[in-house]
């Protein structure tokens, strides 16, 4: 079976022809690093890291370019800057945010089994490059001297009228936009939807010098930086892009807008696949909600990263899914399972079932996958099921590590826990129940239930003991 990709431009599912398979070329939109990544950006990095995979495997993994961003000028991280180092410069606060954020998320990610993208840009890399070569500036420039943007009180904004087709990959007409948005309104906007390239920095903001013979210092706007990079990273038309549904309108609406109008191209890229909106314990993440789950709180808690992988996995990606703690106690114990069985090497890949694969091969049918690796697994077919895990990401490590580390909490709780017991079995012989209930008390602080249990045998109390949930 060949592989099958849904195209949210083309509302279709269709076979997946790449431009050149000896280079299929894929962006996908990262983050934009001033806080911890939540559970709902963590889908996207697993989804489209799986496709990753599955194109290597296809194709040959040296003939797979995969481009992940990073986005480090924004005004949110403006703001986490100046709040979390009121004392330093705007400038060098920024970068010790962006550069601390980036890491936390390089370090959660890795706990989920991600490989590392082909290239991962940082969109101050790409404003302006003083090697030459495609950059923000330089898009904006031919934007602007081609009649697809115009400069206004030290703004540059794309002309949205002058593009025919806007708004066909989110299907909607421009008067439905204009009429449905909420846009920011501004005398010097020609249409209600024209979208800023390029602003004026306010003081002590990051400023670069700005295009299009603008005098004063300025930034980009978000959308620009997209068709930057994967522009000079994968050229101006390229096999796929992806990112989170929410995406679609404006940003990679306008992505498109800029990256056809400023190179002259039918399409951007060739397919674009979104993943669906992520809910929690049935209700939309939010703070103001207190179900706003970050990657790292997860991991803290002792989920090992394979588990929340497979707990992504089990819904198809282009589906809503609901994250609730009974699915991750069905995925760990799915997992837990599996890797129990005897001989199970994930690093073959010549035995990899046809089934899984044509299920993978349906438009990252995952579910159906899924239901392949239960059946292996029941019929103890420990190669097909190794084969079939390795492809999908798991290899075992972050179980193991999980093991260790709960074996190795359970000895120290135990060390503290213990003496305690036997202290208050003590005073209970002794008829000191005041003592016993303090010392039953201080276990229960602790998170510790006790159990009593008379010995049949020797008609004495015995105590058992765990952590409770």
């Amino acid at each position: 079976m060949a592989l099958k990709l849904y195209n949210t431009l083309t509302r279709q599912k269709a076979a997946f022809e790449p431009i050149d398979p000896n280079n299929v070329r894929m962006y996908v939109c990262g983050p934009t690093v001033y806080d911890y990544a939540h559970i709902g950006n963590a889908r996207p990095v697993i989804v489209f890291d799986l496709l990753f995979r599955l194109l290597r495997y296809i194709f040959g993994a040296g003939h797979v370019t995969y481009v992940r961003n990073i986005t480090d000028v924004d005004d949110k991280i403006n703001a986490r800057a100046a709040r979390d180092y009121p004392d330093l410069p705007l400038n060098e606060a920024i970068r010790k945010v962006t550069q601390a954020t980036e890491d936390q998320f390089h370090k959660d990610i890795d706990a989920l089994g991600v490989l590392p993208p082909t290239y991962e840009p940082r969109a101050t890399e790409y404003i302006r490059r003083p090697e030459g070569g495609e950059d923000m500036v330089s898009i904006i420039e031919t934007l602007v001297k081609n009649g697809h943007a115009y400069v206004a009180e030290d703004h540059v904004l794309f002309d949205v009228a002058s593009m025919p087709d806007y708004g066909r990959l989110s299907n909607r007409s421009l008067d439905e936009m204009e009429a449905g948005a909420r846009v920011e309104v501004a005398p010097y906007k020609k249409g209600p939807m024209d979208f800023v390239l390029w602003k004026p920095s306010k003081p002590g903001e990051p400023a670069w010098p700005s295009p299009a013979g603008i005098k004063t210092p300025g930034r980009p706007g978000w959308h620009i930086e997209c068709s930057a990079m994967s522009g000079a990273l994968l050229g101006p038309v390229f096999d796929i892009h992806g990112g989170g549904i929410d995406l679609t309108f404006p940003h990679h609406e306008n992505e498109i807008a800029q990256s056809r109008c400023a190179h002259g191209t039918p399409v951007m890229a060739n397919v674009w696949m979104h993943n669906g909106f992520l809910q929690v314990e049935g209700e939309k993440m939010s703070k103001s909600l207190g179900n706003f789950i970050t990657i790292r709180e997860l991991l803290n808690d002792g989920w090992p990263g394979e588990v929340l992988r497979l707990n992504m996995l089990r819904t198809h990606y282009r589906q809503p899914i609901d994250w609730t703690k009974k699915g991750l106690e069905e995925s760990q114990k799915i997992l837990t399972a599996w890797f129990a069985l005897e001989g199970i090497d994930t690093n073959n890949r010549n035995v990899i079932p046809p089934a899984v694969l044509e299920a993978l091969e349906d438009d990252l049918n995952t579910p159906k996958a899924i239901a392949e690796l239960h059946g292996l697994a029941a019929a103890k077919d420990v190669k097909g099921l190794g084969a079939a895990l390795g492809l999908l990401g798991f290899d075992g490590s972050s179980l193991k590590a999980a093991d260790a580390r709960a074996a190795e909490s359970a000895q120290a709780v135990a060390a503290t826990i213990e003496p305690l017991i036997v202290a208050r079995l003590e005073a209970r012989k002794r008829k000191d129940f005041k003592e016993s209930d303090r010392i039953r008390d201080e276990l229960a602080r602790m998170g510790i239930t006790l159990k009593d249990v008379k010995n049949k045998d020797t008609g004495e109390i015995e105590t058992t003991w765990e952590v409770a949930r």
